[in-house]
């Protein structure tokens, strides 16, 4: 009898972690950076929703330049598929009454995709939420612990 291969977690990637890795954040750009590396090697499924595409646009934009920020988001885009989001979920995430909407929005992108985990630096901005917030560490250690069993 085969076992089968224990199920690789769905990550729906927060907004600061991207930012982490392109804008190069310390203390926080090396955990970003591998975990955008396992998903690269497609160890684990991993989104972003359609709002962290702008949001990274005009930060990038803002603290480096226009190129960095176009540059940045073609490689988002080629990494990460785009959770899609309409009228219906922008309610849901009002309905959330998280203390900051974006957050809301990123919860319900979550859940949208039937995400395991939102991989965020901040899981206390989605206390209250019905999403399960990790760190970019602790989904690391998830997967290769995976990937070793």
């Amino acid at each position: 009898m085969t076992v089968p291969a224990p199920r690789r977690p769905t990550l729906l990637v927060d907004t600061n972690i991207v930012l982490d890795v392109v804008l190069e954040r310390a203390p926080w750009v090396a955990d970003a950076t591998a975990l955008f590396d396992v998903v690269a090697r497609g160890q684990t499924p991993a989104f972003i929703a359609g709002h962290t595409v702008t949001t990274v646009h005009y930060i990038v934009e803002r603290e480096r330049d226009r190129r960095t920020a176009t540059t940045a988001i073609g490689d988002l885009l080629t990494l990460f598929p785009v959770v899609p989001l309409d009228t219906a979920d922008f309610q849901r995430a009002l309905a959330l009454r998280l203390r900051d909407y974006e957050d809301a929005v990123q919860a319900v992108a979550c859940l949208r995709i039937g995400a395991d985990f939102l991989v965020t630096r901040n899981p206390k901005d989605f206390r209250g939420s019905p999403v399960t917030p990790r760190a970019p560490g602790e989904v690391l250690a998830l997967i290769s612990s995976t990937d070793a069993g």
